[in-house]
């Protein structure tokens, strides 16, 4: 059967990239994110390119629609052997004006929907005797931002995600670790090109014995 990566938070710049690298390695792709359309957009420029893509629908911020995605994901495409975790709000506010509401509202999309994630995929890969599971994680979590602090706090929570998944999985051959992007994600940046990004999961993945954090 074929190998399947699924990405959650898919998008035109470092998810695409990511399922680009991952099909050229002969991986199915799946998708989840919560907009349709641009789903089938993505699903039309892979199959174009040859590549095998599905996608599902869910807000990776709501658990009981990830559950479902997930669920139908399985059903027709068995278990994922890898799992990216890529949903982000990237809102700009400064901590002084932040809310208790919208903190926690980006909190379910930041951090707690890669543990629901993680545990929709756990049970497969345990089965399996193996699995990848990564998180992106960003520069916030090495330098919060005062003007970004809810996606700091989100990028230091996926990191410490990251790191207390890895160590409770490290004798089951699931291998967990977060690509900490310390730039903006730019496809003219030599180095913070999605591709070059793209580049850094599929070492992470092919890696004997990966460090649980890729500082990039």
């Amino acid at each position: 059967m074929t190998a399947v990566l699924v990405i959650v938070g898919m998008g035109d710049g470092n998810g695409l990239a990511i399922a680009h690298r991952f099909a050229q390695e002969g991986f199915a792709i799946a998708m989840i994110a919560r907009n349709q359309s641009k789903l089938q957009g993505y699903q039309d420029i892979l199959q174009a390119q040859g590549f095998e893509a599905h996608y599902f629908i869910a807000d990776a911020g709501d658990e009981t629609a990830m559950k479902s995605a997930f669920a139908e994901l399985r059903e027709q495409l068995g278990n994922p052997e890898v799992l990216v975790y890529n949903a982000a709000v990237p809102r700009m506010e400064n901590v002084l004006n932040e809310s208790f509401e919208a903190l926690l509202d980006d909190f379910k999309v930041n951090v707690a929907g890669a543990l629901v994630a993680a545990k929709a995929v756990l049970p497969g890969m345990q089965a399996q005797g193996k699995g990848t599971i990564l998180f992106t994680g960003g520069g916030f979590a090495l330098y919060p931002s005062p003007d970004f602090a809810s996606l700091s706090i989100g990028k230091s929570g996926i990191r410490s995600l990251a790191n207390t998944l890895g160590a409770a999985l490290k004798e089951q051959n699931i291998r967990v670790g977060t690509i900490t992007i310390c730039g903006t994600v730019n496809p003219a940046d030599s180095k913070y090109n999605p591709n070059q990004i793209a580049q850094k999961y599929w070492e992470f993945y092919t890696a004997p014995n990966p460090e649980i954090e890729v500082i990039y």
